[in-house]
This record gives structure tokens, sequence and C-alpha cells, in this order.
């Protein structure tokens, strides 16, 4: 789907959700990625979060980064996102001209950094880095997911020209990998992706590629995947990573009840969260182990509704009981919203 096309889906989306909210409960969205990808699993332990509070959050399939961006902006009842940080800059930079994207950008915020996801490049053993994909056939990625956008933003930075850049998910490029059709592909996800942990992949054919070229660091982070993340995988590979965040929007309460409705959401799911790290980081995705909530990637704002909701008194519009944190969790916490609250000045 092109950018354009999402967007106007979008708009269409908005005018068609117009009619009041169930007086049950507001509808509240979180838009991911693909069946096997980890955005969806983290929407999945933000959803859990929601119902030991009464609150239903419904977490959406999508094809990636671009499509949550605009939807977060422009679809009805959809608060939240998760995507890649350089689609900010992405769209700001290369769709300037766009006047539909750009629309798109204004009011979008951070609700929260979370984790740095691993480019991956599985290839066939014989290719033995990137400047080896000149020639061959790549998948790159839907058109307009994340994985799309950095795979296409990589190779144009190495000028790197390659046989063809074929639109696949990584979904659909695994097969063809396997069965020859395709010699690589890309797939921007957290380590480990259940995609790598789930299906078999022969290490004697195939392996990740090494992305070490000091082009690349002025835009993305140096990174590692450890020696038997994957079954294939046996030997450490250095890569590069790019942050991924939780967006919203900034809603205006006094504009209208959607948005007030709205940014309650969103106060709510930030409270959960900041009160909930431990227990996401004990049993949600591998990935929260590594949010580093202060960690704010540059060019993006935080959401006056995320604020709110971090604010030391907050409490959550539960419709359901929750256990009260402990005196030593609270001391934790403290600490941690003080260290959030001292970088939040200086953005």
């Amino acid at each position: 789907m092109g950018l354009r096309r999402i967007v106007a889906t979008a708009l269409l989306s908005l005018v068609v959700g117009l009619a009041p909210a169930s007086a049950a409960e507001f509808e509240k969205n979180i838009m991911t990625g693909g069946p096997q990808g980890t955005y969806i699993q983290i929407g999945r332990d933000v959803a859990t979060i929601g119902k030991t509070c009464g609150l239903t959050l419904n977490v959406k399939e999508s094809a990636g980064s671009l499509e949550n961006f605009v939807g977060v902006r422009n679809r009805r009842n959809t608060q939240f996102g998760i995507v890649q940080s350089d689609v900010l800059e992405y769209l700001k930079t290369f769709e300037a001209g766009d006047a539909e994207v750009q629309q798109a950008v204004r009011g979008v915020r951070i609700m929260f950094p979370l984790y740095n996801e691993e480019i991956h490049v599985l290839a066939r053993k014989d290719i033995a880095g990137m400047k080896d994909l000149s020639g061959k056939k790549v998948a790159i990625g839907v058109k307009d997911s994340g994985t799309f956008l950095t795979a296409s933003l990589i190779l144009d930075i190495l000028q790197v020209k390659t046989g063809e850049r074929v639109p696949l998910n990584p979904d659909a490029a695994l097969p063809k990998l396997v069965s020859g059709e395709i010699d690589a592909f890309f797939y921007v996800a957290g380590a480990p992706a259940a995609l790598f942990t789930k299906n078999p992949i022969d290490g004697a054919k195939f392996h990740l590629l090494p992305i070490t070229e000091a082009p690349l660091l002025a835009t993305y982070t140096p990174s590692r995947i450890n020696a038997g993340t994957y079954s294939f995988q046996q030997a450490a590979v250095d890569l590069i990573a790019v942050k991924a965040v939780m967006m919203t929007f900034d809603y205006d309460v006094k504009r209208n009840a959607y948005q007030r409705e709205s940014c309650n959401a969103v106060s709510d799911f930030s409270s959960l969260i900041i009160n909930n790290l431990d227990k996401l980081q004990a049993t949600g995705h591998p990935k929260w182990k590594d949010v580093d909530l202060t960690a704010l990637p540059p060019g993006w704002q935080v959401g006056v509704c995320v604020k709110a909701g971090m604010a030391m008194d907050y409490k959550p519009k539960c419709t359901a009981a929750i256990e009260e944190p402990t005196a030593e969790t609270n001391d934790v916490n403290e600490e941690y919203l003080n260290l959030l609250k001292q970088r939040l000045k200086q953005n």
C-alpha cells in the first residue's frame, strides 16, 4: 500500500468513525506489525497490563511503522502505535513536499522510547557482507513498512546496487530464500525475532550478515546479536539497530469529548506502563529488559497527555481493582520518575 493511499485510507477511517463511541467503554487501539513480529508482542503485553485495570486495548496488525505513524495521526480510536524512530526524520526529509504527509506529522508525539531493533539481513552463506549484495536479488519488505524504509536507506547510503529490490515482507521472504528464489532479505525486529526462532533455518546454508560500515553509524546504533540467539547462528554477529518507540498524539482535552477521552487513555496507559515496568520486564517479551525510558530519540517531543499520566499522584481510571504497589516499589518508582522528569525538561 503506497503512502498516499495509507493517508487517504486513514482519513476516510477518521470520517467514518465520527459516530459516538460505545457508552460501555471508550474504544482504544494500538497499531503494531505483523503476526510474528516483536511489535505485536509488545502491544499484547501492554494490553495485558491494561486488563489488570479493567481497560481494553485492541492490538491491531499492520504493515509496520509508516502505516502506524499515519494511523495514529488520522485513524479514529487509534491512540497508540509502535514505530521506528527514523520514520519521523524520513517523513520530514523525504516527504517534505507532500502536504498530506506533513499534516500527518503535526501533533504526533512520543509516548515512551522502547528498545533497539536489530537490523537482520539473512543471506546465503556465500554472501559475506553488505557490499556482496550488489547484483543480488534482495527482499526489502513491503512498500512503506519500517523494514522497507530502513533497507532502502541502508542500501542507498552504502550505494549498493542490487540486482533487484523485491517488495516482500519477511514472512514471505524466508521461504523464497530457502527455495533459492532470492539471495537475501532484510528484517528490522528486536532480537530474538520470532520469525527466526520458530522456523527451521539451516545454518550451513544461511547466516546473518555483519553490518559495521562506518557511514551507517551516523544514523544507526552499533549492536550485536550474541552467539546462540538463533539456532542457526553459532557465532556472534556485529550489526546495527534503530530505536523502536511507542507513539501517540497530542490530544487537546478542551476541544471535544473524543479528544478528552483519548487523552485520558494515553494518561492511563502511561501510568500503567511506568508502574508495571518491572512486571513487563519479568513476564513480557525479552525486549522489555532493554527498555530505557530516558533514552529519548532526537526529533521527538513528549506528549502532554503522557506527562499527565506520569505525575506521582495520577490514578488510572480503572474499572477493576488493581494491586497497590508496596512501599519498596513506590520508592523505586519515585527515583525512576525523577530521572525521567529531569530528562523531559530538556526536551
